[in-house]
């Protein structure tokens, strides 16, 4: 009888987290290395969220809360949904996890059984996949290429969907390419799932406020107000607020899945941590002024780094709408050799290539379910930036 579970062989650890340790091994060794594989802000939390977990562990609010929030936090949840999405809910609708990861999962083991099939626009983020197949359904990816600036089609929607479809997971702004839908093209997606009433909607709105241009941000159930009935719309401090390691996501949705996804929290890790709940509250209720700094600070880094890497030979990098990432095209480096001799066969070799010959950390497309491409996040300084480009310009240009 094998010790581990069979369910391992189903899944890989996260790739992204393997590039960001590889580079801090290589760190550790005295290499000179630029990581741009981590997807989290390069700033501090905010100084008024900060000083609201000091004030809760001053005030002893360091004890067992409500499984999944403490009904303050909750509240505010509602009031956020309100103000920004014009979505109505009541406090039994929410549930608060220990990270948007943690909510994407328990919905997911809270709902699938074997042959429940997921629709996943790739590239996605590297944990869709992975975590439908731990919760035993079945991941249906559906290419969304450089064609279509990554974004879905609704004709490639509605040819995905079978009558075993259970979920359609969604993403705007995307990690791993920063694509937005506007809304038109959400929309044109959710005209598609109207004639689909058993499809189950997963909206995940982590990189909301994280959007350039002219670009505004929606949301499913606020476009088609038809779905709210059968949409999870998930979000959470870690982006926008610079809160990734306080580990705080939440949802809204019908209360009987909320109910259910508080059942699995229940027996795995129950409450979030108490103060982050408390940091969290103030994020969420208190000066938002930030936001638009920040965001300004990621637009012109943006830009900087499309410009640079369209400079560099055989890659095209389009421009995208949010988040903190660009998802650059390698066709034009593939069947090349590197300066040490390296054959780039394919995105995961040009990545290697890239790590050992010029010391930054990228994330091979291959990961995000399409290829031949690389993810670079730009939530560093310009400097380092400037650094990284420049770099992966000269080893673009070294290859034969």
């Amino acid at each position: 009888m094998a010790f581990l579970s069979d369910t391992l062989a189903r899944v890989k650890p996260s790739p992204t987290i393997a590039v960001t340790n590889k580079a801090n091994e290589l760190k550790a060794e005295g290499r000179d290395v630029i990581g741009l594989g981590a997807g989290e802000p390069d700033f501090d939390t905010p100084q008024n969220v900060k000083d609201a977990a000091k004030r809760a562990i001053d005030a002893g609010k360091t004890k067992y809360t409500a499984v999944d929030g403490i009904p303050e936090l909750k509240k505010a949840i509602c009031a956020k949904f309100e103000r920004e999405n014009g979505l109505s809910y009541k406090p039994n609708q929410i549930s608060v996890g220990t990270g948007g990861k943690q909510i994407l999962y328990n919905a997911l083991m809270a709902t699938l059984n074997p042959g429940d099939e997921v629709i996943i626009p790739a590239p996605y983020w590297v944990s869709y996949p992975d975590m439908v197949l731990l919760a035993g359904g079945t991941p249906v990816p559906v290419v969304a290429g450089i064609e279509t600036n990554f974004k879905l089609t609704a004709e490639a929607l509605d040819a995905a969907i079978t009558p075993k479809t259970k979920w359609f997971i969604f993403n705007s702004p995307s990690n791993p390419t920063g694509a937005g839908y506007t809304r038109d093209e959400l929309k044109a997606l959710t005209d598609v799932l109207m004639k689909h009433p058993h499809v189950w909607v997963m909206s995940d709105d982590m990189y909301e406020h994280l959007v350039f241009d002219d670009f505004e941000f929606c949301t499913p159930a606020q476009v088609e107000p038809g779905l709210y009935d059968r949409t999870l719309t998930c979000n959470g401090v870690s982006k926008a607020y610079a809160m990734t390691g306080w580990r705080i996501g939440y949802a809204a949705g019908p209360a009987a899945l909320i109910k259910a996804m508080g059942t699995i929290q229940s027996q795995s890790t129950s409450n979030p941590c108490s103060i982050s709940q408390y940091a969290a509250l103030e994020g969420l209720t208190g000066p938002q002024d930030f936001l638009e700094g920040n965001k300004a600070l990621f637009q012109r880094r943006r830009d900087l780094v499309v410009a640079l890497l369209n400079e560099a030979e055989g890659i095209v990098c389009p421009k995208p709408e949010g988040a903190f990432y660009v998802y650059p095209d390698i066709s034009g480096c593939i069947g090349k050799t590197s300066a040490k001799g390296t054959v780039i066969s394919d995105d995961e070799t040009f990545a290697n290539a890239l790590l050992e010959e010029e010391g930054v950390a990228v994330v091979f497309g291959a990961a995000f379910g399409l290829s031949p491409n690389f993810r670079v996040s730009y939530a560093t300084s310009d400097e380092v930036l400037k650094e990284a480009c420049g770099r992966i310009q000269r080893f673009c240009k070294g290859l034969v």
